[in-house]
C-alpha cells in the first residue's frame, strides 16, 4: 500500500523469559500478516530476527530486533526483545518506543517469577501490555485459569482472561472469544475454522465472561451499575472500555496459543489492531513539548566499523524527511528495518519506527526536535547496575588503541557496559550482567571492528599494612667517576588506623638534612609503597623521618629518594605485614521464598549478614543485606541467579578494608606473585 494510504503506524515490542518463544512469535506474526512467504525458525538460524553472528551461535536472541510490515492499512514495526536477564536493558529502551507490549510467556505456572520484574517495569512506566500464553499445546491436563491465577501473583495489574480453551482428548484445539462469543477450531499453520460453541463448554463459557465483565467494569461505572442491574452489555461497549483501560494500563488482556504452529496468533494481531492504543498514547509518555512539530527519539543505536551510525527512531510528531535537521544534526538516510535488511525510504510519519542516519551525537534515549536535542524524558529507565566484571586484553598489542575505540561504540549500542581502568590494578575492566552479556560484547568487538580480545577474571584490589612499629638506618653511597651518589636517613615507621592512608612526617633537628631533600625522602617512601612485600599496594602507616646524613657534593634529590625506598624494602618485612582485602557492602533482591536460600549462600562466600526487609514496592520479594569479601563477588550472580529461577539480583558499594589471613590470604599472595611475574 502506497505511504499516502497508510492510515496510521503502530509498534509493538515482544518481551519476554528467555526460551518463552518471541522471536517464534514474531515469524508467526510476520507470516499470519502476510510479510513472508515462509516462516524461518531459530532453530535453523533463518528467523528474520536473530541474524546476528551472536545470535546464531547460541540460538538466541542477543538484541532487539525490528520487523516493519503493512497489514490491513496500518503500517506495523514490532519490537523483538531479547529474553536473556543479561540482556534487559535493551528490552527496557525498546519498550520505551512501544505503543503496547507483548508479553510472552510459557503455559507454566512453575515459570511465574519470571514475570516479576517485567510487569514491575511495565507498570511502573504505565505501558499498556497484554499477557500471550504460548505453547499452550504442552498444557497437559492443567487449567489455563490456574495458570493465570500463578501470573496474576506476580501482577499488580489485573489480568483478565479472553478466552477459554476448547479441549479434545486432553488437548486444547481452541478457544471461545469471551467478548465476541465465537468459537474457533485451531488449524495448524493456517487460519482458524469459525465453529458452533460446544454445549458442553456453554456454561464455562457464561462463567468466564462473567469474570471478564466485572473485571472491566471494575474501572468503569456504566458497565458496573448494568451488571448490577442484570442487563447484558453489548459486545461493541466492552470492546471500547477495554481499549480504554488497556490503553491507561489498567488491565491486561490474556491471550494464548501456539506460535510454533500459528494457532491463536492471527486472533492476538487483530486484538492488537482493533485494541491496542495508537502512538498518542505513547508520545504522551516521551513528554514532547507541545509546540514541537516534530519529534522523534532514539531507542537504539547501532554502529559499525564501515557502516557508520544507525538511530533506530520513532517518529512521535510530524514528518522527518531524508536531509532535515534534527537535535543539530542532519538526517542522513532514513531507513526501514526489517530484521538485516534495510529499506530507504525519503520520509517518515508520527507512529514510523525507522533508522536514522549519521545522527553522530544522538544517544539512546535522547528526544530530538528540529530546535534542538531535548535529552531522556525523566522516566526513562535507569542502567542497571553492573554484577559482573572481565578484565580485557587485545591478543595483538597493536589493537589496543583501536579497542578504545571500538568499546566506544560498543557502549553506545549497549548502555548496560561499563568500560573502567582500574588504577588499583591497571587493568581495563568491562562491566555488565553477567558472563553471557559480556562473552556476547567480546565477540562483537571481533565480528564489528575486528578487534579480537581476550578476558579474565580482574585481580583483587588488595592491600597490605603493617601491625608492629620499626626503626630503620639505611644509607646509599654510590661512587663513580664524577660525582657521587650519598644519602642517609633514620626512620620511624607505625600502623595507623584503617582508612588513615599514608602519613609522613618530618622530625629532622639540627639541618642534619637540608630543608630541599625532605620531599624527594617522602616521595620514595611513597613510590615504595606501591608494593609491600606481600606484592600489594602498603597504607595505614606513618613514616617519621627523624634524622640522617648528606653529603655537600654527592648527595641529591635522586639519592635521597633512593635511600627512602631501600629503607622501606628493608624495613617493612619486621612490620609484620598482613594482607587486606576490600569488603563490600551488597544488597541482594529477591522473591521471598528465595531468602533462605540467599543467606545461606552469603554465609558460604564467608559473608556476614546484616539482616533482611521488604523490598520497598515490591509485593513478595525482600532485600537481603550482608557484608562480602570482593574476592567472592565474581561469580556470584551466577550462582544468585540459579537459585532464583533467574530473576535475583544485587547492587554493592565499598564498605571498608579488613585484615585477612589463612587459605584465602595465601591464595591472594600466590596469585599477585604469578601476575607480577607474567608482567
Amino acid at each position: 500500500m502506497p505511504h499516502s494510504q497508510i492510515r496510521t503506524a503502530r509498534c509493538a515490542a515482544l518481551v519476554g523469559p528467555y526460551l518463552s518463544g518471541k522471536t517464534t512469535l514474531l515469524e508467526s506474526l510476520l507470516s499470519a500478516a502476510g510479510a513472508i512467504a515462509r516462516k524461518g525458525s531459530v532453530r535453523d538460524g533463518n528467523a528474520v530476527g536473530d541474524t546476528t553472528p551472536e545470535a546464531k551461535a547460541r540460538k538466541m536472541s542477543t538484541e532487539v530486533n525490528t520487523a516493519s510490515f503493512e497489514y490491513l492499512g496500518e503500517r506495523w514495526s514490532i519490537l523483538d526483545c531479547p529474553g536473556s536477564v543479561e540482556l534487559a536493558c535493551e528490552s527496557w529502551n525498546a519498550l520505551m518506543a512501544a505503543d503496547l507490549a507483548v508479553v510472552v510467556a510459557e503455559a507454566a505456572p512453575e515459570k511465574a517469577v519470571l514475570l516479576a520484574p517485567l510487569f514491575k517495569l511495565l507498570d511502573d512506566h504505565r505501558i499498556p501490555h497484554v499477557l500471550f500464553i504460548n505453547k499452550i499445546d504442552t498444557l497437559g491436563d492443567q487449567r489455563v485459569r490456574d495458570v493465570v491465577t500463578a501470573y496474576q501473583a506476580v501482577s499488580a495489574r489485573k489480568l483478565v482472561l479472553r478466552a477459554v480453551p476448547i479441549r479434545e482428548k486432553g488437548a486444547v484445539t481452541g478457544l471461545v472469544d469471551l467478548v465476541s462469543e465465537r468459537a474457533y477450531r485451531f488449524n495448524p499453520h493456517k487460519p482458524a475454522n469459525l465453529v458452533a460453541l460446544p454445549e458442553s463448554l456453554r456454561d464455562q463459557e457464561a462463567e468466564a465472561r462473567q469474570a471478564l465483565l466485572e473485571s472491566v467494569a471494575d474501572f468503569d461505572d456504566g458497565l458496573l451499575e448494568k451488571l448490577l442491574e442484570d442487563v447484558a452489555p453489548d459486545s461493541g461497549e466492552v470492546y471500547e472500555t477495554m481499549v480504554r483501560e488497556l490503553a491507561d494500563d489498567l488491565i491486561v488482556p490474556v491471550f494464548f496459543g501456539s506460535a510454533e504452529n500459528d494457532n491463536g496468533v492471527r486472533r492476538l494481531l487483530k486484538a492488537l489492531r482493533h485494541e491496542g492504543p495508537d502512538v498518542t498514547v505513547a508520545a504522551a509518555r516521551a513528554d514532547i513539548p507541545p509546540d514541537t512539530a516534530v519529534a522523534v527519539q532514539v531507542v537504539k543505536t547501532q554502529t559499525g566499523s564501515h557502516a557508520g551510525k544507525l538511530s533506530l527512531a520513532r517518529v512521535w510528531r510530524g514528518t522527518v524527511t531524508d536531509g532535515m535537521a534534527l537535535g543539530g544534526e542532519r538526517v542522513s538516510g532514513i531507513f526501514r528495518l526489517f530484521g538485516h535488511d534495510q529499506t530507504k525510504v525519503p520520509q517518515a510519519a508520527a507512529g514510523d519506527l525507522v533508522a536514522l542516519g549519521r545522527l553522530d551525537k544522538a544517544a539512546t534515549g535522547d528526544r530530538l526536535t528540529e530546535k534542538a536535542n531535548l535529552g531522556r524524558p525523566a522516566g526513562w529507565p535507569e542502567r542497571p547496575a553492573p554484577v559482573h566484571g572481565l578484565a580485557l586484553h587485545a591478543e595483538n598489542r597493536n589493537d589496543e588503541v583501536k579497542l578504545s575505540a571500538a568499546m566506544q561504540k560498543l557502549m553506545e549500542e549497549d548502555p548496560a557496559l561499563i568500560l573502567d581502568a582500574a588504577p588499583d590494578t591497571g587493568e581495563l575492566v568491562l562491566w555488565g550482567q553477567g558472563d553471557i552479556h559480556l562473552r556476547i560484547a567480546m565477540d562483537r568487538l571481533r565480528s564489528k571492528f575486528n578487534v579480537a580480545v581476550k578476558g579474565r577474571a580482574p585481580q583483587i584490589p588488595y592491600r597490605e599494612s603493617i601491625r608492629h612499629a620499626t626503626t630503620h638506618h639505611a644509607r646509599h653511597k654510590r661512587q663513580t667517576g664524577g660525582h657521587g651518589q650519598f644519602a642517609d636517613i633514620q626512620v620511624e615507621i607505625r600502623p595507623l588506623p584503617r582508612g588513615a592512608g599514608i602519613r609522613f612526617e618530618d622530625a629532622v633537628v639540627g639541618g642534619a638534612i637540608p630543608r630541599q631533600y625532605i620531599p624527594a625522602v617522602e616521595a620514595g617512601i611513597r613510590e615504595a609503597a606501591a608494593r609491600g612485600p606481600l606484592g600489594f599496594p602498603v597504607v595505614d602507616f606513618a613514616v617519621t623521618l627523624t634524622g640522617g646524613q648528606f653529603h655537600a657534593v654527592d648527595s641529591s634529590d635522586m639519592a635521597f629518594k633512593t635511600v627512602a625506598r631501600q629503607a622501606m624494602a628493608d624495613a617493612l618485612p619486621a612490620c609484620e605485614p598482613v594482607l587486606l582485602e576490600p569488603i563490600l557492602t551488597v544488597t541482594v533482591a529477591v522473591p521471598s521464598a528465595f531468602t533462605p536460600k540467599v543467606q545461606r549462600l552469603v554465609t558460604g562466600r564467608r559473608g556476614q549478614l546484616l539482616g533482611f526487609d521488604a523490598r520497598p514496592g515490591w509485593a513478595g520479594w525482600d532485600e537481603v543485606k550482608a557484608l562480602l569479601p570482593q574476592a567472592e563477588m565474581q561469580d556470584l550472580i551466577v550462582e544468585l541467579r540459579s537459585l532464583s529461577l533467574g530473576v535475583g539480583t544485587y547492587v554493592w558499594e565499598f564498605e571498608r578494608l579488613q585484615e585477612v589471613a589463612g587459605k584465602a590470604a595465601d591464595r591472594a599472595v600466590e596469585i599477585r606473585r604469578e601476575v607480577l611475574a607474567a608482567q
